[in-house]
């Protein structure tokens, strides 16, 4: 985030102990509070900081901080509680070097080497990138809560946007704590030591491993931020009406009867108790100052409730209130920034904690959850009641829950990071609308469903009303891709409907895995196992057939008619003794994943229902594969059935029975593959295609449509095979050009060209296989003549050989981020819908499955005997796609179509793209919302 950006949103983040700062740019008006800052510091602070025990130096180093702006020097200040804690910055080495040095990093004359532009050279004056130095300073009493690491943070990722590749600073050996900091970033760095002094070098590459780095102390400040909200010892609740029927009263209640073990009070003015629970006229006037706060008042009275809380040092808030107009909810959310509360809400249920020794409730369901392993976040109220009841029903059970609402603050990410680390969730369920930070989400994600798994219900899937797309990238790129993408990306389970998730999750809580998708089927019905055949299909599971020795196993246990095929019909004469020794051997079967037993109950006193129900869930712990259970006449979706130490899963359908399984065989694929890594393509000049961009959007700054020499320079920058063209203006313009292009095969195509010009084919603004001086000008002439006033120009290209006609292309999502889309290409790509989607940057396991997942990957991989398209030149165009759309947030559009795929290589045939101004962000930056 940019200077400008900061100064007019100041961002808020949390320290290592969960509490927060506000990070912004220092400012003029910021000069005194500066210096009574550096007057506040101990001797041995200021002395590890300048070198020296004089004032002289802080003095400096206020003015610079709040003096005049200049290209290369950046200053933060971090504040708390109204006063500055925190300053750090950076300076390239601008116009004042000599005043700088002294100030910014009391080097004793060890200063780094520069080049004329700013650049960071080695002794042998070659250029190692621009460079810059570094300095932080932290408050007294706040060292060690990542002050300074997080204001660092910052500065990185300023500097990056600036083109800085390094940080330099030096500080004394003795000052372990600096050190210690700079080498638990996360960077790599060298360091160097001269006398007393430390030179310390940090390259800013922002790789995974810092990235990782960043993700853990942002972690263990998150949870450590949610404490006062997920296990509080002092709650009270504001609105908690005396008569029966209102929302606080309900929490209120919920509080108490769900045996909360800790203080609990009520605010209400003119009543010593409600329901037994001692009441006070305000937050001020209670004994004890709580950690979470109920707000249930009118929508008009929640910002003054907020602000008090915030200066009776409450730290968080649930805020049931709905009906919020703008005014009032920036004024909720100002006072739970300025005094540090987390916030679930507004308009929520809100939430509970089923910890033994806590048992807190506090939401207006109807019934207290059933303390269990499953963590709950919703948006929804009546999806959250929902899934309460159901895994509560199931026996699974709640360890935590929050309904986030409108969601201003507490997130999905924030729950999926606290129930990662409080040793009691191995499910973790969600119902989200919206995505706050989804690249921030996804790595999330990532990292936690490796844990344990993470479903969800696919709301917001539909593109009711969408917009007229431009291109053919943004016509493919619906809300259903890009949600599909970000689920399959962070390895989420992603289910189309609330049953369909609780039906998944009885799977995943009771069985393990299935390492493949190859599917067993037992019945005593040959007709349910024909409809669990079926649905197995439908759903993408496999069916083998058995082997001989498998087939005479079966006809050994089970009675005579019996018919081992897959499905396997054991007659209604099954007993349950034979059905039991079926599904064991079964489950040891190599070549089976799962079995599925499709039960009926019949009047055969051997197959009556309960006992075939007991075959299924006999000895669960000789089967080290999952076994589930279809009833037909089953009154409920999915129940859990007892089964020893463990549970069984029952559907009442096949269809429920097949999707949660091939949920279950998509999750175990998805843990099998290698994680990746996000390729570094070589040759990729980023700056200079920064600079072209910020050289376009310059001259048109509600940006548009590249024309064809700047969107191929833009290409040229990160290596993107394009066909050799020309560009001409005029006739005899186009003749050169033509004969130019002839020597690759004699023939050539000439498109016609304007700003805004899409689909060239449409409009007939395409001349194909043009040979000779003749044939040139006749359709310079017509296009010229048909599109008079229109045409700018034309391009001039060779005619390409035959091959298999791809679509490349990237599409800005406004909440996503960067789609990079794939698929088959040319004028049909809109009608035929053969595309695939991963959210940038692609790693190369991403990479991979965009090639293959289309329906015409066949085509490409050499299907019939036919020869491979160029897969690596594929592959290294996608990752060339994917960094272009990482480094420049003003991509709108890049639409590569046709993309020509032949065994001897890759080649754009045409291109568009367009450019939108827009402010970088760093989506992995610590802040909060």
């Amino acid at each position: 985030m940019t200077d400008d950006l900061l100064e007019r949103h100041p961002v808020h983040a949390l320290l290592a102990d969960g509490t927060t700062v506000r990070i912004r740019p220092a400012l003029p008006g910021d000069h005194h509070r500066l210096r009574g800052f550096y007057e506040e510091m101990s001797p041995e602070n200021l002395r590890l900081r300048f070198f020296s025990l004089g004032r002289r130096s802080a003095d400096l180093a206020a003015d610079r901080a709040c003096g005049p702006a200049h290209p290369g020097y950046r200053a933060l200040v971090a504040e708390a509680d109204g006063r500055v804690v925190g300053l750090a910055e950076y300076d390239t080495g601008g116009e004042d070097r000599g005043a700088i040095g002294a100030g910014l990093a009391a080097k004793s004359g060890h200063a780094v080497a520069e080049g004329a532009d700013g650049a960071a050279t080695g002794p042998d004056g070659a250029a190692r990138g621009r460079g810059a130095e570094i300095s932080i300073a932290v408050a007294d009493g706040l060292h060690h809560r990542g002050v300074g690491t997080l204001l660092v943070e910052h500065l990185v990722s300023a500097a990056r946007s600036e083109g800085i590749t390094t940080f330099t600073a030096d500080a004394l050996s003795e000052n372990h704590a600096v050190l210690r900091l700079f080498a638990d970033l996360g960077l790599r760095m060298t360091r160097r030591f001269e006398g007393p002094e430390v030179r310390c070098v940090i390259r800013l590459d922002q790789d995974d491993a810092y990235l990782a780095a960043v993700e853990a102390r942002g972690r263990a400040a998150d949870v450590a931020s949610l404490l006062p909200l997920l296990r509080p010892e002092v709650v009270a609740v504001v609105g908690a009406g005396r008569t029966p029927g209102s929302v606080g009263r309900a929490v209120l209640n919920h509080l108490r009867t769900g045996g909360f073990t800790g203080r609990l009070f009520a605010v209400n003015p003119g009543v010593e108790s409600i329901l037994r629970v001692p009441c006070h006229p305000s937050v001020a006037a209670l004994p004890k100052a709580p950690d979470l706060v109920v707000v249930a008042v009118p929508a008009a009275a929640v910002p003054a409730v907020a602000e008090e809380c915030g200066v009776s040092g409450v730290r968080a808030l649930v805020v049931v209130t709905a009906g919020l107009d703008h005014t009032q909810a920036q004024a909720l959310l100002t006072a739970c920034r300025t005094h540090g509360m987390r916030l679930v809400g507004p308009n929520c249920l809100g939430v509970s904690n089923t910890a033994p020794d806590l048992r807190l409730d506090a939401t207006f369901a109807a019934d207290h959850p059933r303390p269990g392993t499953a963590g709950i976040a919703v948006q929804s109220g009546g999806v959250g009641i929902a899934l309460l009841d159901g895994v509560s029903r199931l026996g699974i059970g709640v360890s935590s829950f929050a309904s986030l609402g409108d969601k201003f603050d507490v997130s999905g990410n924030d729950m999926l990071q606290w129930w990662e680390s409080d040793g009691r969730t191995d499910l973790a369920l969600l119902h989200l609308e919206s995505f706050g930070n989804p690249r921030a989400f996804s790595r999330t994600a990532r990292r936690v469903t490796r844990r344990i798994p993470v479903l969800t219900v696919d709301a917001g899937r539909t593109d009711a009303g969408r917009k007229a797309a431009a291109s053919h990238t943004a016509a493919a790129a619906t809300r259903t891709m890009t949600r599909e993408a970000l689920f399959t990306q962070a390895g989420i389970t992603a289910t189309r409907s609330v049953g369909e998730l609780l039906e998944t999750a009885a799977l995943f809580h009771s069985q393990p895995l299935p390492e493949d998708s190859r599917v067993a089927i037992v019945t005593n019905a040959g007709g349910a196992g024909v409809l669990t055949a079926d649905a197995c299909a439908e759903a993408g599971l496999v069916l083998p057939p058995f082997t001989p020795a498998v087939i005479d196993e079966l006809l050994a246990v089970l009675p005579d008619g019996a018919a081992v095929g897959n499905p396997v019909d054991a007659t209604a004469a099954v007993s349950e003794e034979q059905l039991t020794a079926c599904v064991d051997r079964l489950t040891r079967c190599s070549g089976i994943d799962a079995v599925i037993v499709a039960l009926v109950p019949t009047a055969l006193a051997a197959a009556t229902g309960d006992n075939l129900v007991r075959a299924v869930t006999a000895a669960p712990g000789r089967r080290t594969r999952p076994v589930i259970a279809v009833r037909l006449e089953q009154d409920r979706s999915v129940l859990l059935l007892a089964a020893g130490d463990g549970t069984i899963p029952s559907y009442a359908e096949p269809q429920a029975a097949a999707r949660a399984l091939a949920h279950a065989a998509g999750r175990s694929a998805w843990l099998a593959r290698p994680e990746g890594t996000v390729p570094d393509p070589a040759g990729v000049e980023s700056q200079r295609a920064r600079a072209v961009v910020e050289d376009h959007l310059t001259a048109h700054p509600d940006g548009g449509w590249l024309d064809p020499r700047t969107c191929a320079e833009l290409l040229a920058c990160y290596g993107v095979p394009q066909i050799p063209w020309a560009w001409a203006e005029t006739e005899d313009d186009a003749v050169l050009a033509a004969d130019r292009l002839r020597g690759f095969d004699g023939r050539v195509v000439m498109k016609a060209h304007w700003p805004g010009l899409l689909h060239k084919t449409q409009q007939r603004a395409v001349h194909l296989d043009l040979r000779g001086d003749a044939q040139i000008r006749a359709a310079f002439r017509d296009l010229e003549t048909r599109f008079a006033g229109l045409m700018t120009g034309v391009v001039l290209q060779p005619l390409a050989d035959r091959g298999t006609e791809l679509l490349a292309g990237v599409v800005q999502d406004e909440v996503f981020g960067p789609l990079v889309l794939f698929g088959l290409g040319g004028t049909a790509t809109e009608v035929l819908a053969d595309h695939a989607a991963r959210l940038a940057p692609l790693t190369d396991r991403d990479v991979h499955e965009l090639i293959t997942s289309p329906r015409c990957a066949p085509l490409l991989l050499g299907a019939n005997g036919d020869t491979p398209v160029d897969l690596e030149g594929l592959e290294q165009l996608l990752q060339r796609l994917s960094r272009m759309a990482a480094d420049l947030p003003q991509l709108a559009e890049a639409d590569l179509n046709p993309l020509l795929a032949t065994a001897g290589g890759i080649t754009v045939l045409d291109a568009r793209v367009r450019l939108l101004p827009r402010h970088p962000q760093d989506p992995y930056l610590r802040r909060l919302r």
